[in-house]
Protein backbone atom coordinates (compact mmCIF):
# COMPACT_ATOMS: atom_id res chain seq x y z
CA UNK A 1 0.00 0.00 0.00
CA UNK A 2 1.45 3.38 -1.03
CA UNK A 3 1.05 6.09 1.59
CA UNK A 4 0.96 9.79 0.67
CA UNK A 5 1.18 12.95 2.74
CA UNK A 6 -1.33 15.26 1.11
CA UNK A 7 -3.70 18.19 1.66
CA UNK A 8 -7.32 17.66 2.65
CA UNK A 9 -9.43 20.65 1.64
CA UNK A 10 -11.94 22.19 4.02
CA UNK A 11 -13.77 25.52 4.16
CA UNK A 12 -16.09 27.54 2.00
CA UNK A 13 -15.75 28.25 -1.71
CA UNK A 14 -13.46 31.27 -1.50
CA UNK A 15 -11.92 30.67 1.89
CA UNK A 16 -10.14 27.34 1.73
CA UNK A 17 -8.10 25.85 4.51
CA UNK A 18 -6.34 22.55 4.49
CA UNK A 19 -5.28 19.80 6.83
CA UNK A 20 -2.05 17.99 6.14
CA UNK A 21 -2.97 14.31 6.31
CA UNK A 22 -1.37 10.92 5.82
CA UNK A 23 -3.60 8.76 3.62
CA UNK A 24 -3.60 5.84 1.23
CA UNK A 25 -2.72 7.11 -2.24
CA UNK A 26 -5.91 5.56 -3.65
CA UNK A 27 -8.30 7.56 -1.46
CA UNK A 28 -10.09 10.70 -2.57
CA UNK A 29 -8.62 14.13 -1.86
CA UNK A 30 -11.05 14.72 1.00
CA UNK A 31 -11.50 11.04 1.84
CA UNK A 32 -10.59 9.02 4.89
CA UNK A 33 -7.15 9.71 6.32
CA UNK A 34 -4.84 7.59 8.44
CA UNK A 35 -3.63 10.56 10.50
CA UNK A 36 -3.74 14.35 10.52
CA UNK A 37 -0.32 15.90 11.07
CA UNK A 38 -0.83 19.60 10.41
CA UNK A 39 -2.76 22.65 9.23
CA UNK A 40 -2.37 25.06 6.33
CA UNK A 41 -4.46 28.25 6.03
CA UNK A 42 -3.32 30.11 2.88
CA UNK A 43 -5.90 32.91 3.05
CA UNK A 44 -4.66 34.35 6.35
CA UNK A 45 -1.96 36.99 6.15
CA UNK A 46 0.65 35.65 6.85
CA UNK A 47 -0.30 32.10 5.92
CA UNK A 48 -0.79 29.85 8.92
CA UNK A 49 1.33 26.70 8.75
CA UNK A 50 1.43 24.22 11.61
CA UNK A 51 3.10 20.83 11.24
CA UNK A 52 3.64 18.21 13.92
CA UNK A 53 7.33 17.68 13.13
CA UNK A 54 7.66 14.46 15.11
CA UNK A 55 4.83 12.76 13.22
CA UNK A 56 5.97 14.15 9.85
CA UNK A 57 9.48 12.79 10.45
CA UNK A 58 8.03 9.40 11.37
CA UNK A 59 5.90 9.13 8.25
CA UNK A 60 8.73 10.29 6.00
CA UNK A 61 11.05 7.72 7.60
CA UNK A 62 8.65 4.82 6.91
CA UNK A 63 8.33 5.79 3.25
CA UNK A 64 5.32 8.11 2.93
CA UNK A 65 5.66 10.31 -0.15
CA UNK A 66 4.59 13.97 0.10
CA UNK A 67 2.68 15.58 -2.75
CA UNK A 68 4.19 18.69 -4.37
CA UNK A 69 2.23 21.25 -2.29
CA UNK A 70 3.01 19.37 0.94
CA UNK A 71 6.68 19.10 -0.07
CA UNK A 72 6.81 22.90 -0.42
CA UNK A 73 5.24 23.29 3.05
CA UNK A 74 7.65 20.79 4.58
CA UNK A 75 10.57 22.67 3.03
CA UNK A 76 9.31 25.93 4.59
CA UNK A 77 9.02 24.36 8.04
CA UNK A 78 12.39 22.59 7.74
CA UNK A 79 11.01 19.07 8.17
CA UNK A 80 12.11 17.99 4.71
CA UNK A 81 15.67 19.21 5.29
CA UNK A 82 15.75 17.37 8.64
CA UNK A 83 14.60 14.17 6.91
CA UNK A 84 17.24 14.48 4.16
CA UNK A 85 20.02 15.61 6.50
CA UNK A 86 20.38 19.04 4.87
CA UNK A 87 21.00 22.30 6.74
CA UNK A 88 17.89 23.92 8.17
CA UNK A 89 16.31 26.84 6.26
CA UNK A 90 16.21 30.39 7.55
CA UNK A 91 13.31 31.01 9.95
CA UNK A 92 10.08 32.27 8.45
CA UNK A 93 9.93 36.05 8.56
CA UNK A 94 6.75 37.77 9.64
CA UNK A 95 5.84 40.59 7.24
CA UNK A 96 5.59 44.07 8.68
CA UNK A 97 2.02 45.23 9.22
CA UNK A 98 0.79 47.48 6.45
CA UNK A 99 0.14 51.13 7.26
CA UNK A 100 -3.46 52.24 7.60
CA UNK A 101 -4.43 53.93 4.32
CA UNK A 102 -6.96 56.24 5.95
CA UNK A 103 -4.38 57.49 8.45
CA UNK A 104 -1.91 58.16 5.62
CA UNK A 105 -4.57 60.07 3.68
CA UNK A 106 -5.48 62.21 6.68
CA UNK A 107 -1.79 62.90 7.38
CA UNK A 108 -1.38 64.25 3.84
CA UNK A 109 -4.43 66.48 4.18
CA UNK A 110 -3.25 68.28 7.35
CA UNK A 111 -2.49 71.52 5.48
CA UNK A 112 -5.73 73.00 6.71
CA UNK A 113 -6.95 73.33 3.14
CA UNK A 114 -10.39 71.96 2.74
CA UNK A 115 -11.38 70.41 -0.56
CA UNK A 116 -13.17 72.96 -2.67
CA UNK A 117 -15.07 70.40 -4.72
CA UNK A 118 -13.78 71.62 -8.06
CA UNK A 119 -11.12 70.53 -10.48
CA UNK A 120 -7.55 71.42 -9.63
CA UNK A 121 -6.41 72.09 -13.18
CA UNK A 122 -7.87 75.08 -14.96
CA UNK A 123 -9.61 74.58 -18.25
CA UNK A 124 -7.87 76.24 -21.16
CA UNK A 125 -9.97 78.72 -23.08
CA UNK A 126 -10.46 78.36 -26.82
CA UNK A 127 -8.75 81.65 -27.51
CA UNK A 128 -5.71 80.51 -25.52
CA UNK A 129 -5.54 77.32 -27.58
CA UNK A 130 -5.65 79.29 -30.85
CA UNK A 131 -2.85 81.56 -29.61
CA UNK A 132 -0.74 78.55 -28.61
CA UNK A 133 -1.28 76.92 -32.02
CA UNK A 134 -0.29 80.14 -33.82
CA UNK A 135 2.88 80.41 -31.70
CA UNK A 136 3.76 76.78 -32.45
CA UNK A 137 3.24 77.32 -36.17
CA UNK A 138 5.44 80.44 -36.12
CA UNK A 139 8.22 78.63 -34.25
CA UNK A 140 8.21 75.71 -36.70
CA UNK A 141 8.39 78.09 -39.69
CA UNK A 142 11.37 79.94 -38.18
CA UNK A 143 13.27 76.69 -37.56
CA UNK A 144 12.68 75.51 -41.14
CA UNK A 145 14.05 78.70 -42.70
Amino acid sequence: MAVKIKLKRLGKIRSPHYRIVVADSRTRRDGRAIEEIGLYHPVQNPSRIEVNSERAQYWLSVGAQPTEPVLAILKLTGDWQAHKGLPAPAPLLQPEPKADKRALFEALNTDGDEAKGEAITQKAKKSDKKADEAADAASTESTEA
